[in-house]
């Protein structure tokens, strides 16, 4: 063992924060197993042999959008290609499944036709009829072309969608923080300080959210580190955040750019680096099943939830097999990689420690 590897494990040891070249030479020079060790006592000192979910259901509006990120296979090119869901049909979904769920997620394209009185209205009459169910909604460029359209502020919008309904904002449009990055693949987006600004004004609502990464658009691992350092800089300040979620960028095409070994890589950095921040989500629409599975020997310690409607962003692009967990299933994922399923609701509270003999 030299200095360097000896020198940064006791820093971990000893709860000392790591830097961002401490981190980088740890993804470079670490192994796997050591790696997977460090990461997961990390974890441990926080969650337990806990891994989290929660019963969930993902709704998106409507798939057109004014934007047009190069990178984005949901967008509806062509009229026929399109939808806009109602507030009728949107309860409808909920109803379907509402003694199943404890939270709806949503999230869609940006089109004028949604705008703040739609939101309002539809996550008033959720609440109304739905009062157990959490409402997780409006990714922060949502939250922007809102407040541009409406001609009011940040704060102001996030005011009057709390007093409606909203509970949380989901960590969706962060992709990559490296504005090179963010120039090649989707110009029309709001900058990494735009996104970072928008989480803190909700953050000192005490309106909660998660951080994302997007991975596979061809940064370099550095950009990837700093990415989590500014996250990190922004939960010292603010401490909002309740997890970070690392996404795989998957097309038709071709279904990711990197390999597992750097996804296990990037998931134990992530879990060491972000001192701050206790949960790390194994997205499994994002990663598949599989590889989220193996990431909670890595240091994540949630897999989101069951889904019950199919998100239509990772069908498009391929990468879901599968468009619902039931509850055995999810709980027996989580079993199988050796941990004890715990049931959560949006903000982590937990309901009940799970068993696998749970009726579906």
């Amino acid at each position: 063992m030299d200095f360097a590897t000896y020198d940064i494990k006791n820093k971990i040891e000893t709860g000392i924060r790591l830097t961002e070249d401490e981190v980088f030479w740890m993804f470079e020079n670490f192994s796997l197993h050591e790696l997977s060790f460090l990461s997961l006592r990390r974890k441990k000192e926080i969650s337990g042999n806990y891994v989290f979910f929660n019963r969930n259901i993902h709704i998106e509006p409507t798939n057109y959008c004014i934007h047009h990120c190069t990178f984005c296979y949901f967008r509806a090119n062509h009229p026929q290609d399109g939808y806009i869901l109602s507030e009728t049909e949107i309860i409808q979904r909920i109803k379907s499944v509402a003694d199943q769920i404890t939270e709806v997620h949503i999230t869609g394209g940006i089109i004028p036709d949604l705008d703040l009185q739609y939101y309002k209205s539809l996550f008033r009459k959720i609440k109304k009829l739905f009062p157990h169910i959490s409402i997780k909604a409006l990714t922060a460029i949502e939250l922007q072309y809102l407040s541009e359209k409406e001609k009011i502020s940040l704060k102001d919008l996030l005011t009057e969608l709390k007093d409606a309904g909203l509970n949380a904002i989901p960590g969706g449009g962060a992709e990559l923080f490296d504005e090179k990055i963010r120039q090649d693949f989707f110009p029309e987006k709001l900058s990494a300080r735009e996104w970072l600004n928008i989480h803190k004004t909700a953050h000192q609502l005490d309106i909660p959210s998660n951080a994302t990464m997007l991975m596979g658009l061809g940064e370099t691992i550095k950009e990837r580190i700093h990415h989590l350092s500014l996250v990190r800089s922004l939960q010292d300040e603010t401490h909002g955040f309740h997890a970070f979620i690392p996404l795989l960028f998957r097309s038709p095409e071709k279904k990711t750019r990197i390999n597992i070994i750097e996804i296990m890589k990037t998931f134990a950095i992530a879990r060491l680096f972000l001192d701050n921040i206790p949960h790390l989500k194994a997205y499994w629409p994002s990663l598949g099943i599989d590889t989220a599975q193996i990431a909670l020997l890595y240091g994540a310690d949630d897999l989101d939830g069951t889904i019950f409607t199919s998100t239509v962003i990772y069908q498009r692009t391929g990468s879901m097999k599968k468009t619902h967990l039931s509850l055995n299933d999810i709980v027996q994922l989580i079993k199988d990689a050796g941990f004890l399923a715990v049931e959560r609701d949006t903000t982590y509270q937990i309901y009940k420690q799970c068993v696998i003999d749970l009726s579906v």
